[in-house]
């Protein structure tokens, strides 16, 4: 699967990926309007309405990205309606060739990694048959607990040609509180660069492994760092745009084959049609503000990447 990743980014000459972290606010009034005619104030409403705003902006965006990335929490707040929504979207963007990134953050060990392994990114067997429950080709994990809590994942991404992307140097503010810790005289975050790097020695595909990283656009220095330390690991690279980072910022995240790096926006694209510059769009045609938005992303990578 990152042989598919890189091979759409080259095709679309897009290393992005886009967010789809919907909340109920950034959802036009006629979409919630029909879904809750439909179905009442609830939490199936709420799914169903989800669930129509995604599949506009899939429609209006997936010709131009290679990728996307459903923040499941953003599901998970409607309970099971939720999970139906996000299992809905991860199938429509397969149907459209989209690679899907799961966003689920797991961490755990022994069997209950295994676990969330293989509803992610596996095949679960029951009786005589096996099912792919979530089926999304990447899912992002939690180093915290060490090697118990990655091998499950990279025994499955073995099995399953498929990939994760383990959190390193986060783009939230207080990331440093644990990240920036020094240990042994170096950063934290340092050491589990050199753990990812490691964790894909085993877990290669044709250029670079199964095993990438989750490093903010918000730390450009430290993720200059990274792309040293672990050189054949993707780095998905979140914080682009509402969060503050930049095309000009990130260019250091990328190898000078000019791969190795997707950057992620999420509400700067999916609610494009909120913000000023896209505003003309107007709400009916929010769909079509995230499309502009996308193709205002990838110039300013894709320039940034040209003058580096």
């Amino acid at each position: 699967m990152i042989q598919k990743l890189i091979d759409k980014i080259q095709k679309t000459n897009a290393p992005i990926v886009v967010g789809l972290d919907p909340m109920l606010s950034y959802i036009p009034a006629q979409i919630q309007k029909k879904a809750f005619g439909e179905y009442g104030e609830t939490l199936k409403g709420a799914a169903e309405a989800i669930w129509q705003f995604n599949k506009e902006i899939i429609d209006k965006t997936y010709d131009l990205i290679p990728a996307v990335k459903p923040q499941i929490a953003m599901y998970e707040q409607f309970g099971i309606e939720g999970l139906m929504a996000f299992k809905k979207t991860v199938d429509y963007c397969k149907e459209k060739d989209l690679v899907v990134i799961g966003d689920v953050k797991r961490g755990d060990i022994g069997s209950t990694s295994a676990a969330y392994a293989v509803g992610h990114l596996g095949t679960v067997k029951v009786g005589e048959k096996e099912y792919a429950p979530f089926d999304e080709d990447f899912a992002t994990v939690n180093p915290y607990l060490g090697t118990d809590g990655i091998k499950p994942f990279v025994d499955v991404c073995k099995e399953h040609k498929k990939g994760i992307f383990v959190l390193v140097k986060t783009s939230n503010p207080s990331s440093g509180e644990f990240q920036d810790r020094l240990v042994d005289g170096r950063p934290l975050y340092e050491l589990v660069g050199e753990q990812v790097a490691k964790w894909g020695e085993d877990c290669m595909g044709e250029t670079y492994s199964y095993v990438g990283a989750v490093v903010g656009a918000t730390y450009p220095e430290q993720g200059k760092i990274l792309r040293k330390i672990m050189p054949k690991s993707f780095i998905l690279v979140p914080g682009y745009g509402a969060q503050g980072g930049k095309g000009a910022d990130l260019v250091h995240f990328f190898n000078e084959d000019g791969l190795g790096a997707i950057v992620n926006s999420s509400r700067g694209i999916i609610a494009a049609w909120k913000q000023e510059k896209y505003a003309g769009y107007g709400e009916a045609n929010f769909a079509e503000a995230s499309r502009a938005a996308v193709e205002d992303m990838i110039q300013d990578i894709s320039t940034a990447l040209q003058n580096r």
